[in-house]
C-alpha cells in the first residue's frame, strides 16, 4: 500500500521557453482583463478541493471567451514549451485541475453560454463554463431533464463534469456524465479543433472519440463545447427512508432491492458518523427522537403517479425484510427534500469537525457493508474520524476522513488512511474511483488497478494526441 502524494511535494515539469514573449502573446489573444500573472492572484487557481494533492504556482491564468482564443492559447504555449492545465470551477476532488510550476492555467468559466436547446431532438449544446445547476434549471423550465447531478452541482461546471466523468445521486438509474454526452468540440495540442460524436440518437462511425475524451481529466485536449442528451422531465418523486441497527442489514436491503428488479432514481446511504455530524450541524434529528442508527438508507422513485409509490413500497418491504428498525414512505415533496438535504449536507457537517479528505471507492453492492466495516477498522487504527456516505444503488462509496490540517502527524495518518481505504475497496473487487477521477492523488493506485498493458495503452494514446506532454502533465499517470 502506498499513501498518496501530498501537497508537501509540489508538482513541477521541465518545460522551458521565452516566458516574457509568451505573456505578451497571451495578452494579445485575450486582453488584459482575461490574463492574470500576479502570484497573489494566480495562487488562487493553483489547486482544487483535494487538500493532499501536489500543486504548483502557474506562470499565468487566462480566461478565454471562445474556441478561437483557446486554440490560439494552446498554439502559443506549445511554441513556448509551456504546459497547460485546463480548469473549471475548482470543485474537483483529486487535484486534476492543480497547476504545475510554470504552467498556464486555462480557466473556462467565462465560456458559460447555453448555445442551443433543441426540444424536438432532446439535446442541448453548451460551453464548458456553464454551471451544472444553471443548466439543469434551464432545461427543466422547458419540460426536460439533464441527469448528472454531482454533490457540487450548484457550483461545478459542465466542463469539469465532462473531464472527470462525474456522477451524482441519480447514477443508479441514469448513469454518469458520459451516458449523457452525444458529442464534443475539443482543442488539441496542435491547436486544431476536433469535433467528435453526433446529434443523432444512434451513430457508430469510427472510434468513439467522445468517450475517450470524457473522463480524460484535461490530459488530451481542452473541451470547448458539448452536445448533451436530454430526457423528459421526471414526475415528482416518492421518497423512502429506512434505518438499520447494523450496516450488514442495510447492505442486505440494497441487494434485495436490486434482486427484486427495482431501479430507483436514487438510493443513498449514510453511516452513524455522518448521521451524527449532520444532526449536530443542523440542530435537528433526521428521523426524530431515538438512538442513532448504524445506517440510514434513502431511496426515491420518479417513475410517475402510482408507480413511484409502488416502487418505494417495494423498497420499504426489502428494507423491512432485511431487518430495518424504522421505515417511512412519503409522497410529500417537502419531506423528500429535507431528507435529501440531510444527505447533501454530509461534507459541510463533517467540515465543522476539521479538514475533510473524501475518498471515492466503488465496490460490488454486496460488499458495501464490508467496506464500511473496513473503514471503521482503519479509523480506529489511525485514530481519526471516518464517515461513510455514498450511492448505495451503484456501490459508489465516499469514505471521508476528518483531521487537523495543522498537525503534521494527523496529515500523515489521513494520507495513510486514504490509501488503505482504496486498497480495501480493491480487495473487495472494487475500483479506486467511481466518479471523482484519478488526478494527482491516485496515479500509483491506477497503475496497480489497470496493470502494465493497459497503462501502456494510456501512455500511447497520450503520446499520439499530446506528443509534447503539454496538457496537464503528471495528472492521471506519469508520462
Amino acid at each position: 500500500m502506498n499513501a498518496p502524494a501530498t501537497s508537501a511535494a509540489p508538482a513541477a515539469v521541465g518545460h522551458s521557453g521565452d516566458h516574457a514573449a509568451l505573456i505578451q502573446t497571451l495578452h494579445a489573444i485575450v486582453g488584459p482583463d482575461q490574463l492574470k500573472t500576479d502570484p497573489d492572484i494566480t495562487a488562487a487557481y493553483s489547486r482544487d478541493m483535494m487538500p493532499l494533492a501536489p500543486s504548483g504556482i502557474p506562470l499565468a491564468v487566462v480566461f478565454p471567451s471562445d474556441t478561437a482564443q483557446v486554440s490560439a492559447i494552446v498554439r502559443a504555449c506549445a511554441a513556448a514549451g509551456v504546459p497547460i492545465v485546463p480548469r473549471g470551477a475548482g470543485s474537483g476532488l483529486t487535484g486534476a485541475a492543480n497547476a504545475v510550476d510554470g504552467a498556464v492555467s486555462v480557466v473556462m468559466t467565462r465560456m458559460n453560454r447555453i448555445l442551443e436547446i433543441d426540444e424536438g431532438n432532446r439535446l442541448a449544446v453548451v460551453q464548458p463554463g456553464v454551471v451544472n445547476l444553471d443548466f439543469r434549471t434551464e432545461v427543466e423550465s422547458r419540460g426536460l431533464f439533464y441527469a448528472p447531478d454531482p454533490s457540487s452541482y450548484d457550483w461545478c461546471t459542465i466542463g469539469g463534469n465532462l473531464n472527470t466523468n462525474a456522477g451524482g445521486l441519480c447514477c443508479v438509474k441514469y448513469g454518469v456524465t458520459t451516458d449523457a454526452v452525444l458529442g464534443l468540440e475539443v482543442v488539441l495540442a496542435s491547436g486544431e479543433v476536433l469535433r467528435t460524436g453526433r446529434r443523432t440518437v444512434k451513430g457508430v462511425a469510427g472510434y468513439d472519440l467522445t468517450k475517450l475524451i470524457v473522463g480524460s481529466e484535461g490530459t488530451l485536449g481542452i473541451i470547448t463545447e458539448a452536445t448533451l442528451a436530454l430526457r423528459p422531465k421526471p414526475a415528482a418523486p416518492c421518497t423512502m427512508v429506512a434505518a438499520f441497527a447494523d450496516t450488514e442489514s442495510a447492505g442486505a436491503a440494497v441487494s434485495a432491492a436490486i434482486r427484486a428488479g427495482l431501479v430507483p432514481s436514487l438510493m443513498e446511504i449514510m453511516d452513524a458518523t455522518c448521521i451524527e455530524a449532520v444532526e449536530a450541524y443542523t440542530g435537528s434529528s433526521i428521523l426524530g427522537e431515538g438512538p442513532t442508527p448504524a445506517a440510514i438508507l434513502i431511496g426515491q422513485s420518479d417513475a410517475g403517479p402510482g408507480t413511484a409509490r409502488s416502487e418505494m413500497d417495494r423498497l420499504e418491504q426489502a428494507c423491512e425484510g432485511a431487518g430495518a428498525v424504522f421505515t417511512y414512505v412519503t409522497d410529500d415533496l417537502a419531506e423528500g427534500r429535507l431528507l435529501l438535504q440531510a444527505r447533501r449536507a454530509v461534507l459541510t457537517s463533517l467540515e465543522v469537525l476539521g479538514t475533510w479528505l473524501t475518498d471515492d471507492v466503488s465496490v460490488p453492492r454486496t460488499e458495501m457493508a464490508n467496506l464500511i466495516h473496513a473503514c471503521a477498522e482503519i479509523a480506529a487504527d489511525v485514530q481519526l474520524t471516518i464517515g461513510v456516505v455514498g450511492h448505495a444503488g451503484d456501490g459508489n462509496m465516499h469514505p471521508t476522513i476528518v483531521y487537523d490540517a495543522g498537525d503534521p502527524d494527523q496529515v500523515a495518518r489521513a494520507a495513510d488512511a486514504f490509501g488503505r481505504i482504496l486498497d480495501a475497496g480493491r480487495a473487495l473487487g472494487g475500483t479506486v474511483t467511481g466518479e471523482h477521477g484519478i488526478g494527482r492523488i491516485k496515479q500509483d493506485f491506477l497503475a496497480r488497478e489497470v496493470g502494465p498493458v493497459a497503462l501502456g495503452v494510456h501512455r500511447a494514446i497520450k503520446r499520439a494526441l499530446d506528443p509534447q506532454d503539454l496538457f496537464n502533465p503528471g495528472s492521471m499517470f506519469s508520462r
